[in-house]
């Protein structure tokens, strides 16, 4: 039996402190954008193209359109706010610095506010600082996790490590491949981990010193980087970041390419930043 006051499991309700709580949180995030020059965009909540973007198609929900064409709800905001503006919008404008506050949905009832902005043409390090400033503006000093996900890739492509491993983190898995270091790569978390490496190949190299470069130009000290990591998105193709506050994920974001547009962007996860607005406000 379903109750008249129920709702789903995965869905959002907010009221009182809470939904006060979400409005100040996307006026501060929106008047921070918009100083730096982007404007907002709404995108619709139905798409053509969401398969695209997830490993898992799994995940989306399904629906039919007039013309019974398929068409899944939103359940990620990069690929059609990328699309939109420049396939569509790029007719009449060129601007480049866009920003959204709204919901993704996922299969079966997942529901999900975000706070997001993509930058065509942008660099990894804005977008990392921007969500770093963001944060702290709310009070919330979490740590930022650094990743280039072309590691997992060389190292399944060049070396035949299978990407489902990497993909699940298995370091039990990782280091039963028995090759030192790729073992030794297991154990880095600070960038002063890299320079006591020994015996890293070329291309794996080349790789982990993107991730140096990236740190040198974000103004913030709590980085840990994890040069392991696979990303979920599959247009991301180099430098991702993840932020952490109390093992809750709060932001992620990188450098990708959708058809061929290289951009950089990030999604800040509002239900996750209210409970920790919450919680902070409890501890006062």
């Amino acid at each position: 039996m379903i109750f008249e006051h129920e709702i789903p499991s995965g869905s959002r309700l907010y009221f009182g402190e809470s939904a006060k709580i979400k409005r100040d949180l996307e006026y501060k995030a929106s008047a921070i954008l918009e100083e730096l020059k982007f404007q907002e965009i709404v995108t619709p909540i139905f798409s053509y193209h969401q398969n695209e973007s997830f490993n898992n198609p799994k995940e989306l929900i399904r629906v039919n359109d007039e013309h019974n064409h398929k068409v899944t709800l939103r359940a990620d905001s990069t690929a059609d706010v990328v699309r939109i503006v420049t396939k569509r919008l790029g007719r009449s404008m060129e601007h480049k610095r866009w920003f959204y506050i709204q919901p993704t949905l996922s299969f079966p009832t997942s529901e999900q506010y975000q706070i997001g902005a993509e930058i065509i043409d942008g660099n990894f390090d804005e977008v990392a600082n921007i969500t770093i400033n963001i944060l702290s503006k709310l009070n919330i000093n979490p740590i930022l996790q650094i990743a280039n996900i072309k590691i997992p890739q060389i190292l399944h492509d060049n070396y035949g490590v299978d990407l489902d491993i990497l993909k699940s983190m298995s370091i039990e898995k990782i280091l039963d491949l028995n090759i030192d270091w790729i073992s030794d790569l297991v154990s880095v978390h600070r960038i002063s981990d890299l320079e006591s490496l020994k015996n890293i190949p070329k291309d794996i190299a080349f790789e982990l010193d993107k991730i140096k470069e990236a740190t040198k130009k974000i103004d913030y000290d709590n980085i840990v980087i994890s040069p392991l990591y696979y990303a979920k998105m599959r247009y991301y193709d180099s430098l991702t970041f993840r932020v952490f506050n109390e093992n809750g994920l709060l932001a992620r974001g990188g450098i990708y390419n959708i058809d061929g547009i290289k951009a950089s962007g990030f999604a800040l996860y509002s239900d996750e930043c209210i409970t920790n607005i919450m919680k902070n406000n409890k501890g006062r």
